[in-house]
């Protein structure tokens, strides 16, 4: 029996990601929820944060534990063991995988799934059916009062977008859960360091106004941020957000970070994005920038992933449209 990790992997818009197996594969051109085998002194959780990883250069927050399935396909017999799981970054970067798609959960019935990953798929709609109808409810002591040691178990232990929805709506009304949000965001736990800035990262999307006080904290901490998942988080908030309204030391700082994390070669592939879209916006302020952005990911196009390049090609014809009106 072969202990096997697969993740079901949900983006923003509660899409769920499958990816299709090559030819020359043991199920040649199935869909499959990603993940991989098990290494020897590994945790499960080790591992699919381990498999996703390497074969997609993704982020992921686990959120939950399914039950496992016991499958025989004859040439071997699998223990596949799935997680639920949020990411913020979109952009695969396939080396295992011949194709990917971000589809409805009630489309996975619709695809040429492993046999395997159908009964994952139906394990997890029922469940995903389950939480819809018992309504998540938040514990009534945090309702009533805010409380440091409920707030940061509630981050600390919080399983999906609806707990995270629900607190960045509470963080709207009380500007304390706000700030501790953003201080939780720097603490040497990374786990909860990631899950309070992607909390942060859903109440920027609904209060972008309420962000922007902090933005220079945020900003002013990018380089010595060690922990790649809240930069991501950092840099998705400012690329959204109206950098007119930063001083020129910041937008220098900004500057500087994002070209250097698109020449890194270490940099995941969403922190790549963000930060070539914080510089397009940078460019219109400063059209200077604009010719060292196009060289930039020009010298992408030798070893960027796909996902970059495709993002490059639309940032250099934004800019030609650009240069195009002056």
């Amino acid at each position: 029996m072969i202990n096997v990790t697969c993740a079901i992997i949900r983006n923003e818009e509660n899409e769920i990601l499958v990816v299709q197996r090559g030819k020359k594969s043991d199920h040649p051109f199935k869909w499959e929820f990603p993940g991989g085998k098990l290494k020897e002194n590994e945790t499960e959780e080790e591992c699919i944060i381990r498999e996703i990883r390497e074969e997609l250069s993704m982020d992921i927050v686990i959120c939950k534990r399914l039950a496992v399935t016991d499958y025989d396909y004859g040439i071997k017999k699998i223990k596949l063991i799935p997680f639920v799981c949020d990411t913020l970054d979109e952009l695969p970067f396939l080396t295992e995988h011949i194709s990917y798609k971000w589809l409805d959960p009630l489309d996975l019935r619709k695809i040429d799934l492993l046999e395997a990953d159908v009964i994952v798929s139906d394990n997890f709609l029922l469940d995903n059916l389950t939480a819809i109808v018992h309504e998540f409810k938040v514990p009534d002591q945090v309702m009533n009062a805010y409380s440091e040691e409920d707030l940061r178990s509630m981050v600390g232990n919080m399983m999906g977008r609806k707990e995270a929805e629900w607190l960045a709506d509470s963080a709207g009304e009380n500007t304390i859960i706000l700030k501790k949000l953003l201080e939780y965001s720097f603490l040497k736990d990374k786990k909860l360091a990631f899950r309070a800035s992607w909390t942060l990262s859903k109440v920027h999307d609904k209060y972008p106004h309420l962000i922007g006080s902090d933005l220079e904290v945020i900003i002013g901490s990018l380089e010595s941020l060690d922990n790649e998942s809240v930069q991501r988080s950092f840099l998705r908030m400012i690329s959204m957000s109206d950098l007119n309204t930063l001083n020129q030391k910041q937008q220098g700082i900004l500057a500087f970070h994002c070209f250097k994390m698109l020449r890194s070669g270490f940099s995941a592939i969403a922190i790549k994005a963000y930060s070539m879209e914080i510089i397009y916006k940078l460019a219109i302020i400063y059209p200077e920038l604009a010719n060292e952005l196009s060289s930039t990911i020009n010298m992408l196009q030798g070893d960027g992933s796909a996902g970059i390049l495709a993002r490059g090609h639309i940032i250099l014809k934004k800019l030609a449209g650009t240069n195009k009106d002056r």
